[in-house]
């Protein structure tokens, strides 16, 4: 299980209540995305507002100061100062106003009388703000703000000097604030638009943004993953499987601990590594590429034999990754036999229960009739045939597994009307341990079944399935023989395929094709040949001690 990593905090968090919240997921990233893109805005609105009027107001500022700076050093200025006469600078004074779009250009002597102003009724007077101290006293240019006669307004005070280099007057030239605030407005309103659209855009990518989470998260609400994740960890605790996924990179993403255990590795180490580090003759790379899902395919983890299963995960119709099953072969193993005795214990049962319910019909019919010696001999055939046979079962073939299908296919044969013979000399004792019982049971009934279904169709003759067994030397042999009506040379290789038949019917043509599978697992080999009882002979050989078994995937 992949563990909770709980943090805490000291700062306090900020939440809506929620009640204020949308309860869905989209509409909440649409107004948390959509108050951050005000915010955001409005932050840059007012940044740019400011930005643009300290520029605008610097911009003008020092346009008036150019202004007053060329005004002050003209010889109409400076004769008019020395000579105190009024009317040239007026009319200069006027003509550089309407020239620059200035609201007034004033020139005053040194003691501040105006000798020139956009209202000639003021001209005489001493100018008004009380921001000429800087220019007459120390002869310094400067933008200033001040009230004047005209109102708030923003100047540009120039000194003007003397051939002695002594201050006679000052030059000041001036923009109303209104005027200021008129060609800011202007420029404001502009970039407002500008902020509008990007605002609107903003918007639409907010909306965007929010369908595409929605949609790559399937329309699942927050609450519905959080349920999710803690479902598939108890999931994942809760299988005997190894689970390993792996994403479009080929990196791990899922680990659990039964995967882990296998590999022989900590969970957590393994994600987010390349599958290859961990699991080196993995083929989910292989499925990554093809997108083909892998059923059952048996593998080697060190010395340990599963069975996988590979299946890719789409998105989008691309593979965006591939989750891989796997579990130990023993325990699958362990639960075939369990089943395969089940199922043949409850094969023989039934036979044995159909077959001793016509013989006690049998004798009891005898009974009634008086017959009592022809019962008696019944008795004794019976009971001389089924103990000779597991005599010869418990001394010759004490694979408990072994036994149970033979018995249980001779059953099968008697019930059938025929005739079952296991050759007394057979001996099955020397079974390795590395040996599968299991795929050993599966080729032997299915070669028995097979033989008993052939020896049923000989009408014209004696129906006869022979089968013997041997141990000796290096390999396994068994020989199941039938009275059949056999198979033709050139249908033996085809008999071997999946699906081939003969026989009329669904599920046929299977049989045979998983004697060649399980005996191609088993490192061993089949023969066919012609049988001296009429049908045909099967002849399997098992080495006890196989090159190599089994695939590796």
């Amino acid at each position: 299980m992949i563990p909770e990593i709980i943090m805490k905090s000291s700062f306090p968090t900020i939440s809506l209540p929620n009640f204020l919240l949308p309860r869905t997921l989209h509409r909440r990233m649409l107004l948390l995305m959509s108050l951050l893109l005000g915010v955001l805005v409005s932050i840059t609105w007012l940044l740019v507002s400011v930005l643009v009027t300290s520029i605008l107001e610097e911009y003008i500022g020092r346009n008036a100061l150019n202004v007053s700076k060329a005004v002050s050093l003209t010889a109409e200025v400076q004769q008019g100062l020395l000579n105190q006469e009024s009317t040239e600078i007026q009319a200069y004074a006027e003509a550089v106003r309407k020239s620059t779009g200035a609201r007034f250009v004033v020139v005053g002597d040194h003691e501040g009388k105006r000798y020139s102003h956009p209202v000639p009724e003021r001209i005489g007077k001493f100018m008004v703000g009380g921001d000429n101290a800087r220019a007459l006293e120390g002869g310094e240019a400067y933008i200033s703000k001040a009230v004047g006669t005209l109102g708030p307004s923003m100047r540009g005070k120039v000194p003007v000097f003397g051939d002695s280099g002594k201050v006679i007057g000052v030059v000041s030239v001036g923009y109303l604030q209104e005027t200021v605030q008129e060609v800011t407005e202007g420029y404001l309103q502009r970039i407002l638009l500008w902020v509008c659209g990007l605002f609107l855009l903003g918007g639409l990518g907010t909306w965007l943004i929010a369908r595409d989470v929605k949609l790559s998260i399937f329309g699942l609400e927050p609450a519905e993953i959080a349920r999710l994740f803690r479902e598939r960890n108890a999931i994942l605790d809760s299988i005997r499987e190894g689970v390993v996924a792996i994403n479009d990179e080929g990196r791990v993403t899922v680990l659990d601990h039964e995967a882990a255990k296998i590999l022989g590795i900590p969970p957590e180490s393994g994600i987010g590594t390349p599958i290859e580090t961990i699991l080196p003759q993995t083929r989910m790379l292989e499925v990554l590429k093809s997108g083909e899902e892998q059923f059952d395919q048996e593998m080697m983890i060190g010395d340990i034999e599963v069975v996988v299963n590979r299946v890719p995960i789409w998105q989008n119709e691309r593979v965006t990754g591939v989750v891989s099953s796997f579990r130990r072969k023993q325990e699958i193993d362990r639960l075939a036999q369990e089943l395969t005795q089940i199922q043949e214990y409850s094969e023989v049962l039934r036979a044995q229960t159909h077959e001793y319910s016509n013989k006690l019909h049998t004798l009891a019919g005898l009974i009634q009739l008086g017959s009592h010696k022809e019962a008696l001999d019944l008795i004794g055939r019976e009971t001389s045939g089924y103990q000779e046979l597991l005599g010869t079962l418990a001394e010759t073939v004490p694979e408990p597994l072994l036994s149970a299908i033979i018995l249980g296919k001779y059953n099968r044969a008697q019930e059938l009307r025929i005739n079952f013979q296991l050759d007394p000399e057979s001996r099955m004792i020397d079974i390795p341990e590395n040996i599968n019982r299991e795929k050993i049971v599966t080729i032997l009934g299915n070669l028995l079944e097979n033989a008993i279904e052939a020896a049923q169709e000989n009408s014209s003759g004696k129906r006869l399935v022979q089968l013997s067994m041997t141990d000796f030397g290096n390999d396994l042999i068994f020989e199941v023989e039938d009275s059949g009506s056999g198979i033709e040379y050139e249908s033996i290789d085809l008999s071997l395929q999946h699906g081939f038949t003969t026989k009329s019917g669904a599920g046929r043509g299977i049989g045979l094709s998983l004697v060649q599978e399980n005996l191609k697992y088993l490192g061993g080999h089949l023969t066919v040949v012609r049988s001296s009882i009429g049908g045909m002979r099967f002849t399997i050989y098992i080495p006890k001690h196989p090159i190599s078994a089994g695939g590796a995937g």
